[in-house]
Formats: C-alpha cells, sequence, structure tokens
C-alpha cells in the first residue's frame, strides 16, 4: 500500500500546517477557548478559505467530494493545532445527510461554509450505545413531534442545524425503529444550556419539548435511521482516529524537545537511558496508531460494512490505548510543567482524553470487535 499524501493532499497538510504555524500558536488558541463563544470567527473563515468545508460534500452540492483519506489529512492536521473550531462537528453532521441523500441545501452552505452543524446523538442512559434511544418523535398533522433531551453534543450551541437520533418506534434499545431528523436550533421548543469540557472545546445539552417538525427534516426513512446513524458514526470514529494522530505526533515532538532542552546533572536529561526507553515505548505505540488511523481511512472509503465495523473498532481502541500510553508518558516526562496551562503537553493530553470518551470509548469498541461474526470462531 503506498502510504505518500497525493499532490491535493498534500497541498491541503502544507497550507494547514503554516496556517496553525502562524495563527494558532498555543497563545492564541488559549485566548479563542477563553472567548465568549470559544471559536474564532477568523478562523472559521481561514479554513472555508482554503476549502475544508467543501472538502468533504458531494460535487452535485458545491463540494469537492472528499472521501476519507482525503478528510485523515485534515483531522491530522487539526489535531496537531488543538483547533476548537466545530470542523469535526460539521462534518459529521454533513455525513448524516449524505448518507441519508437529505437536505441538499443544507450541504450546499456547508461546501459555502456559512452553516454549522453538530450531532445530538448521546442521551444520559446511552453512555456508548448509540441505539439506546428515549428522545421520541411521534407523528403530527404537520410531520413530526419531537420531545427529549440529548447530552454532550460537541459544539451544540453554536450550531444552525443539529442533526437529532430519535425514537420512533420499536423498543428503547432497538436497531428498529429509530429515525434522524435535520432540527434547525432556532426551532420553538428547542433549549440548549452550553459549557466548556476538559479540553476547550464547547458542548451543549440540548432539550426538545414537543418540537414541530415538517416531514421533509426526515433524513431517510422513518423507522430506518439505525444504519445511517451506524455508518455515520463509525465515519466520525474514524475521523477522530485521524486527529489523536496529529495529536499524539506533536505531543511526541514537543516531549522530545523538551528532553533535549532541559538538564539535570550538567547533561540534557534525554542523555539519560531510561527516559531513552520511555521515547521507544511512546515512538512505538504512535507507529502503531499511525498504521490503525490510515487503515481505518481506508476501510471507510469501501462499501464492505461488516469490514469496517471490525477495523474501526480496531483502530479506535489502539488509537485510544495510545493515546493513554503517550499522554501520560508526555506529562511525567515534562515533570510537574506536564500538567500546567502554560505547557502545550497538557492541551494536548486533555484533548486525546476526551477524544478516548467520544463515540465509543476503548472498552465499547473492544467488545463490539469480539462480538463480530466469526471472532469466537476464529479463536
Amino acid at each position: 500500500m503506498n502510504f505518500d499524501y497525493t499532490e491535493e493532499q498534500g497541498a491541503f497538510a502544507d497550507a494547514l500546517r503554516r496556517w496553525i504555524g502562524r495563527d494558532y500558536g498555543v497563545e492564541q488558541r488559549r485566548a479563542i477557548v477563553q472567548s465568549e463563544t470559544g471559536v474564532s470567527a477568523a478562523a472559521w473563515a481561514t479554513l472555508v478559505e482554503l476549502g475544508m468545508t467543501a472538502l468533504p460534500v458531494p460535487e452535485a452540492q458545491g463540494g469537492f467530494d472528499g472521501g476519507a483519506v482525503d478528510l485523515f489529512v485534515v483531522m491530522r492536521e487539526l489535531g496537531r493545532g488543538l483547533v476548537v473550531e466545530p470542523y469535526f462537528a460539521t462534518v459529521l453532521g454533513a455525513r448524516f445527510l449524505a448518507l441519508g441523500g437529505a437536505h441538499p441545501e443544507l450541504l450546499e452552505r456547508v461546501a459555502a461554509g456559512d452553516l454549522t452543524l453538530a450531532c445530538a446523538l448521546g442521551e444520559r442512559q446511552s453512555r456508548h450505545e448509540l441505539r439506546d434511544i428515549a428522545t421520541r418523535a411521534e407523528r403530527s398533522s404537520t410531520g413530526w413531534r419531537l420531545s427529549g433531551e440529548k447530552k454532550a453534543v460537541l459544539h451544540g450551541a453554536a450550531a444552525n442545524v443539529l442533526i437529532v437520533s430519535a425514537r420512533s418506534s420499536a423498543e428503547q434499545r432497538d436497531a428498529a425503529g429509530i429515525s434522524l431528523f435535520a432540527v434547525p436550533l432556532d426551532t420553538p421548543g428547542v433549549t440548549v444550556t452550553g459549557y466548556r469540557t476538559l479540553d476547550g472545546l464547547r458542548a451543549a445539552d440540548v432539550r426538545f419539548d414537543g418540537v414541530e417538525l415538517p416531514s421533509s427534516a426526515l433524513i431517510g426513512g422513518a423507522d430506518a435511521g439505525w444504519d445511517i446513524l451506524e455508518a455515520g458514526a463509525d465515519y466520525g470514529a474514524g475521523l477522530l482516529c485521524a486527529e489523536a494522530l496529529g495529536a499524539m505526533e506533536a505531543l511526541f515532538d514537543t516531549t522530545l524537545d523538551y528532553l533535549k532542552t532541559r538538564q539535570q546533572f550538567g547533561v540534557p536529561i534525554g542523555k539519560f537511558q531510561a527516559l531513552q526507553h520511555r521515547m521507544a515505548d511512546m515512538y512505538i505505540h504512535l507507529e502503531q496508531a499511525r498504521s490503525m488511523a490510515l487503515l481505518a481511512a481506508v476501510t471507510l472509503d469501501e462499501d464492505d460494512a461488516d469490514e469496517r465495523r471490525r477495523v474501526v473498532s480496531a483502530a479506535k481502541y489502539r488509537v485510544g490505548q495510545a493515546a493513554r500510553f503517550i499522554g501520560q508518558q508526555a506529562v511525567q516526562l515534562h515533570g510537574g510543567m506536564g500538567v500546567t496551562d502554560e505547557l502545550a503537553a497538557s492541551h494536548y493530553f486533555k484533548r486525546l482524553s476526551m477524544i478516548e470518551l467520544t463515540l465509543g470509548d476503548r472498552d465499547h469498541h473492544l467488545a463490539r470487535f469480539i462480538a463480530r461474526p466469526g471472532f469466537q470462531e476464529a479463536a
């Protein structure tokens, strides 16, 4: 397999890395995180100008029809830069719309950069099981009536439109009977409570009190949303692996630089063999995570749903394992400074910790991998 970027992918990566290096350092990011909105309009405009919002959108809606490997390139660089703007949430929302063949006008606005999306999927009781849905969607005279509450919606308060999963029939944990809806945030009956998360990003709890929706709000077929929901969540998990890879690469580099400059007993501490061994272990984890993240991206562009489930869960588990190890080692190798706000290391570790908990943690994906058909027989 050729692991090199294409010319276009390399250009995307170079453009992003130059912008982040010039305008999105630790101090700039800190100011953005502490601002009222928690995001930068100027940074978002730059992402739009660079074509990042158009990249995942089909050509028919004015996009570049980029695949998962193209998004891997972008998410990896955004992970390196710890970019907090709602790019991932919007891309994931666009994926749901594209999979459902719905709302081309929304996809056109995503490509143009004047619409942001957020995915309201998790609930208080569901943890990582996205089919555990208590939010109800009932048919009404005008279309649908939505009632319930979603938790920890990434960038939910800043989105223009929410992608919402709801139970339209069957039992609470059934795969059948799930429907997906596109819900404008300013719809009457939608209440949003925003807050800052551990990693400096913004999330929100969203409540739906008898929200009236037209029939056109439906994404895909009624009661048939599980396949779209699962495929979209796998796509998002694969992109998170790419973001985590970029963050781990940057964290490894900054730790290595610290070991080369921090002196003890008159020599750089990187000269100590015990610390060299720890860096070697970090590098092994990093290389294995890189391979799995790229494999997941390649698999997402294929049509084999069973292979997608297997590889994405394997990648999310292995990347999460590497992120925890690399994060812990980096903090310890920085000494007491590793957990302070002044150093980038602490911010990378926080973001990696949140990625681990998004769209399924290690335990969830390990159980999902083991449950794949044929695993027990092969073992």
